[in-house]
């Protein structure tokens, strides 16, 4: 089972840039896809990037603004966001899984709130 902890939300001005970074456990962490979801007041959650074997993948809205690396030696999954938006206001989850394309996330972090101000 692998543990997950993000850290570096927080708030920012429309304009400024945050990088959030997700902590795992385990000795295993190069072995899972990872991913970052989002959750605004009264929204679902959505998906915002995910990293496998074969690339990194963004949702549209944050295309071009967001990037979502990984550090393999240190266990740790990074995504850089610049010219935040009010409406990138949300909690920032990291997520994990195993199993291809298709299969679930599994693997859950507690969340970071991140705050833009217009």
């Amino acid at each position: 089972q692998v543990q997950l902890v993000e850290s570096g939300g927080g708030l920012v001005q429309a304009g400024g840039s945050l990088r959030l970074s997700c902590a795992t456990s385990g000795r295993t962490f190069s072995l899972y896809d990872m991913g970052w979801f989002r959750q605004a007041p009264g929204k679902e959650r959505e998906f915002v990037a995910a990293i496998n074997w074969s690339g990194a993948y963004y949702a549209d809205s944050v295309k071009g603004r967001f990037t979502i690396s990984r550090d393999n030696a240190k266990n740790t999954l990074y995504l850089q966001m610049n010219s935040l938006k009010p409406e990138d206001t949300a909690v920032y989850y990291c997520a994990a899984k195993q199993g291809g394309t298709r299969s679930p996330y599994k693997h859950w972090g507690q969340g970071t709130q991140v705050t833009v101000s217009s």
